[in-house]
């Protein structure tokens, strides 16, 4: 268990962070075999990067498409929703990248 109560969680082995990230792959990758969604990824990393500058790194839980769209998850709890450096990273993603971060 983490410091935020988590227990990582085995499927299909792969390791997960908790359970319900594991639960949320699975849903997942029913929605993909569906024809759902598309393209479906797991820790894929945006780099932030102003004037040349390197700012940081955020690593999201999900990416796939979804009509067409890139879609970018978190499974997020309502604490960790609150971090100040959760926080940062999504509003860099949106105005960088244009992305809105969908969590779950």
């Amino acid at each position: 268990m983490n410091k935020y109560r988590n227990v990582k969680t085995k499927v299909g082995g792969i390791t997960f962070d908790s359970r319900k990230e594991a639960t949320r792959w699975q849903d997942l990758l029913l929605l993909q075999g569906a024809g759902e969604i598309t393209h479906l990824r797991r820790q894929e990393t945006f780099t932030f990067r102003v004037d040349g500058i390197l700012i940081g790194k955020y690593r999201c839980d999900f990416a796939y498409t979804e009509n067409g769209k890139a879609i970018v998850e978190d499974v997020k709890s309502p604490v960790t929703r609150k971090l100040d450096v959760y926080r940062m990273k999504k509003a860099l993603m949106k105005a960088i990248f244009g992305i809105e971060i969908r969590e779950t």
